[in-house]
């Protein structure tokens, strides 16, 4: 076993706490952050966020908090996710009066919510881009982008394969335009076409459906998979995660700050 000398140690710090390597050619070259597979996360939608959890990164709501909150992360080291929905409309978002209802389909399961026409990019992208210099201000590191899986939906949309593929490199593209990492959630059949796209994955449930081998990609280019199960203990999948070098975690559907990590 190696011994690291404490000045060594103090040097390495923020390239632990990040989970950030950069080698030639990777995107840490454009100056946006990286995070690379076994980085530890937090991941809280609800409630006032608990900055005390011992988690590298945190994936928090890009509208409900505040710059504040971000720079608090950074001040104790982590890295903060900007979780924003892209694929569908939320009712009691300060921007939801800017949606056309020309753009809005059917619910997609959660209260105040539908799915978005995603070949409408006319209308969409500058309200996306609009949310993502959002999170550029508040001085966050990258961006969790949601329900982009449409196509694989009832949305009350013909949405194909290729009008997700298109509308997903556009979400990558505001992002990247922004200096923001972004992650792709879910939509595991189309990880193949854009795991170059996207800087980390976002998984909910691989676990429970037989599903994490698809994300091996993500690892396989040496980028993060945070990884959540809701309804499975972690004797349940923390053997494979740690196999796999997914970041996992188990979470309540609330997503509050209670989490148990692998």
């Amino acid at each position: 076993m190696s011994r690291t000398t404490p000045l060594l140690a103090l040097l390495l710090l923020p390239a632990v706490l990040s989970g950030c390597t950069r080698a030639p050619g990777d995107p840490g070259d454009t100056g946006r952050w990286q995070p690379r597979p076994g980085v530890s996360w937090q991941w809280q939608l609800s409630g006032r966020v608990d900055t005390s959890v011992k988690a590298s990164v945190y994936d928090i709501d890009g509208f409900d908090q505040s710059r504040a909150t971000v720079a608090t992360l950074h001040r104790k080291g982590r890295k903060a996710i900007c979780y924003i929905s892209t694929g569908a409309y939320e009712d009691w978002r300060p921007d939801a009066r800017k949606f056309p209802a020309s753009v809005l389909g059917r619910g997609n399961g959660w209260k105040g919510e539908r799915w978005l026409d995603i070949r409408r990019t006319d209308v969409l992208k500058p309200l996306m881009a609009a949310r993502f210099d959002m999170c550029a201000k508040k001085g966050f590191d990258a961006v969790e982008p949601d329900n982009m899986d449409g196509y694989k939906n009832r949305t009350g949309f013909p949405l194909t394969a290729a009008d997700q593929l298109r509308y997903n490199r556009l979400v990558a593209r505001l992002a990247h335009d922004r200096g923001l990492s972004v992650g792709l959630k879910n939509d595991l059949d189309q990880i193949p076409q854009l795991v170059g796209d996207f800087d980390f994955a976002v998984n909910e449930q691989c676990a429970q459906y037989g599903e994490c081998d698809d994300l091996k990609p993500f690892v396989k280019a040496d980028k993060a998979v945070f990884h959540v199960e809701y309804e499975l203990p972690t004797s349940r999948f923390c053997a494979q995660s740690r196999r796999l070098r997914l970041s996992s975690l188990e979470k309540k559907y609330e997503l509050g700050a209670w989490r148990r990590a692998c």
